[in-house]
């Protein structure tokens, strides 16, 4: 008896985007929300790539913002509302099997020369207490909370082909991914860029 492989499956036209996004999807008082209850919580310094020699402090020449987390109970109706928007663009888009927000919503702030390098944000969601039990991330979701105005730089970027891709600055302006896919933010050279970051987690991809 032999082995007969079968070639790729053909898409169909799923899961082929680089990324895709929601305009309007929240008017300026939930944006002005979303911002308050960021900021009421404790700023911190993120935690990424730490280098060898100090695993205490964070990799500045990596990442450089501030971050602090919105729990369901803090914002019900925007973990509703993000729901929703994530269930309509996964299924016309990306199909993926997703099973919800496993993780806090990071809320960002990034000042003056504040930037995130090249990343992707794949692997398993942080949860040092269910380390067995964390499901991967499978869609990133990016949601513009400053107005493009207020600030210079700050680009998020997705790496597709060999020229990076401009996500559009445009306030409440949504933008979804696959989590396995290669993106930054650029330097803010000035003002201030305010974001929220969600990952939608799922079964592992096989």
């Amino acid at each position: 008896m032999s082995l007969y492989n079968f070639s790729p499956s053909y898409a169909y036209g799923k899961g082929t985007d680089p990324y895709v996004f929601w305009t309007e999807g929240f008017t300026n008082e939930e944006l002005d929300d979303i911002i308050k209850i960021g900021e009421s919580k404790q700023l911190q310094t993120a935690k990424t790539g730490t280098p060898l020699a100090n695993p205490d402090e964070p990799d500045k020449s990596l990442r450089q913002t501030k971050v602090s987390w919105i729990k369901s109970a803090d914002a019900p109706w925007l973990y509703d509302k993000l729901a929703y928007i994530v269930n309509h663009l996964n299924s016309q888009y990306y199909d993926y099997d997703i099973t919800g927000f496993y993780e806090d919503f990071q809320y960002g702030v990034y000042t003056e020369d504040s930037h995130y390098g090249w990343h992707i944000d794949s692997g398993n969601s942080v949860d040092s207490d269910n380390i067995d039990k964390r499901p991967p991330r499978k869609l990133s979701i990016s949601l513009q909370l400053s107005d493009p105005e207020d600030y210079e730089g700050g680009e998020l970027q997705i790496k597709n082909c060999d020229n990076p891709v401009n996500i559009k600055k445009e306030r409440g302006f949504l933008c979804m991914f696959p989590s396995y896919t290669l993106h930054r933010v650029t330097p803010v050279t000035k003002g201030i860029r305010k974001s929220l970051v969600v990952w939608v987690t799922g079964p592992r991809f096989r």
